[in-house]
């Protein structure tokens, strides 16, 4: 067996890590498949939450990218990752543009770096409609879905879903101790693996403060679909948000701040664009190199 020397790049979007390749140096022996679960192996690889490889714009875009969750599955969009990439290519040199499109399996999105080092992005509509979500459930042919009731062992939650590209489920929760003690393994792997979601599922509980008197302030853990808990999920910011709104939770016309275990993100639904906005940071942990058998 041969050995293969991979340079790379470690970043992190408030905790929610990942591995940056650049696509010229990959290894063809493996699958993108099979070098997400080396790299990101916390134990005998590099460590993250999931394989983010830059490549060249083919249909259009500045660029394209493949995302590969830790245990190897596909996932159409993650909103943390997006912010890593844009502040991987702008600070590598890779464009001398601040504001650029990238290809991706949820269509193009548009990131743009701050001039304070943040990253705003323009994640596009959100999806409503359960057939695109896509969830099944006996009453699929609703065009909305609100407070859906599903039963995950002992506990019944009513959550409603939206897709950013990739499905959320959403519920709230009434109270700031019952989103901290809640299991989130527990209940967002019964939740993710569900019968309703044929694609399985991103999983957000909140918690919005005062929401009598419209906050616009979420606390939010989430269960993310291929990798387990995260420290964030910019999707589910966006999605969450998305719901809080559409519920009448949240103020509806103003950004909203969504607290993540590993900080903070300034969600905005422009609804005359109908197109989500997600600023918050990108940081990089180190470069390296590793040698891999192939």
């Amino acid at each position: 067996m041969a050995t293969f020397i991979l340079p790379f790049e470690k970043m992190h979007g408030l905790g929610n890590d990942f591995v940056l390749v650049h696509y010229k140096y990959l290894p063809h022996s493996l699958s993108e498949e099979e070098l997400a679960k080396k790299l990101c192996d916390r134990n005998f690889g590099i460590g993250a939450d999931g394989l983010i490889i830059v490549k060249p714009g083919s249909e259009g875009g500045d660029f394209a990218w493949s995302y590969i969750n830790s245990d190897g599955s596909t996932s159409q969009m993650c909103g943390n990752g997006i912010r890593c990439f844009a502040k991987y290519v702008f600070d590598r040199g890779l464009t001398n543009k601040s504001e650029f499109e990238v290809e991706t399996l949820a269509g193009i999105i548009k990131p743009s770096v701050q001039e304070n080092g943040e990253i705003k992005v323009n994640m596009g509509p959100p999806i409503l409609e359960p057939n695109e979500i896509p969830i099944k459930i006996p009453e699929g042919e609703a065009k909305r879905i609100i407070d859906y009731p599903i039963q995950a062992h002992d506990k019944e939650f009513l959550f409603t879903p939206v897709s950013m590209g990739n499905p959320h489920a959403i519920t709230f929760l009434d109270s700031e101790d019952e989103l901290n003690d809640l299991d989130l393994e527990r209940y967002g792997k019964a939740i993710e693996n569900h019968p309703y979601f044929p694609e399985k599922t991103n999983v957000e509980f909140a918690f919005v403060r005062d929401s009598i008197q419209h906050s616009d302030y979420i606390d939010l853990r989430v269960w993310e679909r291929g990798c387990g808990a995260t420290l964030a999920c910019g999707t589910g910011a966006c999605a969450t948000v998305v719901a809080a709104q559409i519920k009448n939770l949240v103020s509806p016309d103003k950004p909203i701040t969504v607290k993540l275990p590993g900080g903070e993100l300034l969600i905005e639904w422009n609804k005359l664009e109908n197109a989500i906005f997600m600023t918050g940071p990108a940081k990089s942990v180190f470069i390296g190199q590793i040698e891999l058998e192939v």
